[in-house]
């Protein structure tokens, strides 16, 4: 199991996008490891703004949206999205005063004053503030912070200078061009890098919550985190979170930086705003994603699914009947592997459903059915 070794040495070495000032690292995006995490389940009504009443709202307040013809001039894009990138930053109070103790990048997203950014940026902040393109600085409350999917969302007072729509992260393919906006070092605000989309659906072997990511090569920096990925339609198609520049054996790396993809921040965000919180349904399992290198170090008589490297005590798997070194083939009638993820196979379900779940064990495949619980806060 050599691979799974290096690979989660490799995530102990992720670049933290997040800027360090006085107070050390907010938030470390090599932290996140842990056992399974799938999308998130939304529950009751409400949501995002209706696009068209949005784009009405914003007519009359002058405010343009983001989205452009496809394959537009990319300096066309950033004029159009550039005043809805912010930097925002996160403080502290010690002693009875405050100061800066982390700054990264975020995105206005309504006319509510929205604001996506990573959860590791206002990581144990006491407040918030963002500063606009023009320098402008505002004061911002947190809505909501979810450190599973690496999200949180702000609410900034006042005017809102633009707004960013999200675009279909599905849609992508490798080859597009993309742009990262963002504030790197927390100094150079709105700066702009090129590059392409390099992969989709990438996952982290053994750290579950980096998973189905969106990879590219457009530069990002520390204080890029939260920051946006925009196509050449001015759409955000990922949030900027990591990097990787070095392997654990001193292999130095170059171009891999990583997005949260845009469909799965628009379902986040919306619970986010509605509930200030996340509701995960819950396996159980800690986990790493199959493929041929997997099955011959493991010796697995399968090269798809997710291997079980850990069993949460008293969860749904353990009581379930399995065990590490068992392999997930399959949640009810999706096939993980391909097409679906693990993540994505759990998406349609909630805590409280009943699911089976095809495990091969050896040479010899069977299905058990589990009871899915809420994914506790801690893990």
């Amino acid at each position: 199991m050599r691979r799974i070794g290096l690979a989660v040495a490799i995530l102990a070495l992720l670049l933290c996008v997040g800027v360090v000032t006085l107070g050390g690292l907010v938030g470390s995006s090599g932290e996140k490891a842990g056992p399974d995490t799938p999308s998130v389940r939304s529950t009751g009504d409400g949501g995002p703004t209706d696009r068209a009443d949005e784009e009405a709202r914003a007519r009359d307040l002058g405010v343009q949206l983001g989205t452009l013809p496809p394959g537009s001039d990319p300096v066309e894009v950033v004029r159009r999205v550039g005043p809805a990138v912010v930097t925002v930053l996160n403080r502290s109070q010690s002693g009875g005063s405050s100061f800066t103790s982390g700054s990264g990048t975020g995105f206005i997203i309504s006319l509510d004053g929205d604001i996506v950014t990573n959860e590791h940026v206002v990581a144990d902040g006491d407040r918030f503030s963002v500063v606009l393109q023009d320098g402008e600085e505002r004061e911002a409350e947190l809505l909501g912070a979810d450190p599973i999917a690496d999200l949180a969302v702000l609410r900034m007072t006042g005017d809102v200078p633009g707004v960013v729509p999200l675009g279909d992260s599905d849609a992508l393919r490798p080859g597009e061009r993309v742009l990262a906006i963002g504030s790197p070092l927390g100094t150079f605000t709105n700066t702009v890098t090129r590059g392409i989309i390099s992969a989709v659906d990438r996952d982290f072997p053994g750290a579950g919550t980096y998973a189905n990511l969106v990879q590219h090569d457009a530069a990002i920096n520390p204080g890029n985190s939260g920051g946006p990925l925009v196509n050449l339609s001015g759409e955000v198609v990922g949030v900027n979170t990591l990097g990787v520049n070095e392997t654990s054996g001193g292999q130095l790396a170059q171009g891999l930086f990583f997005a949260v993809p845009s469909n799965h921040v628009a379902t986040v965000v919306e619970a986010l705003v509605r509930d200030g919180r996340v509701v995960y349904p819950f396996i159980g399992i800690g986990y790493v994603v199959v493929d041929g290198q997997v099955a011959v170090e493991a010796d697995l008589d399968v090269t798809r699914g997710v291997l079980v490297t850990g069993i949460v005590p008293g969860g749904p798997a353990e009581r379930g009947g399995l065990r590490e070194g068992d392999v997930v083939l399959a949640i009810g009638d999706l096939e993980i592997g391909g097409q679906t993820s693990f993540i994505e196979a759990l998406e349609p379900l909630a805590p409280g459903d009943r699911v089976a779940v095809t495990v091969q064990r050896g040479d010899r495949r069977f299905d058990t059915e589990l009871e899915l619980v809420e994914r506790p806060v801690d893990l």
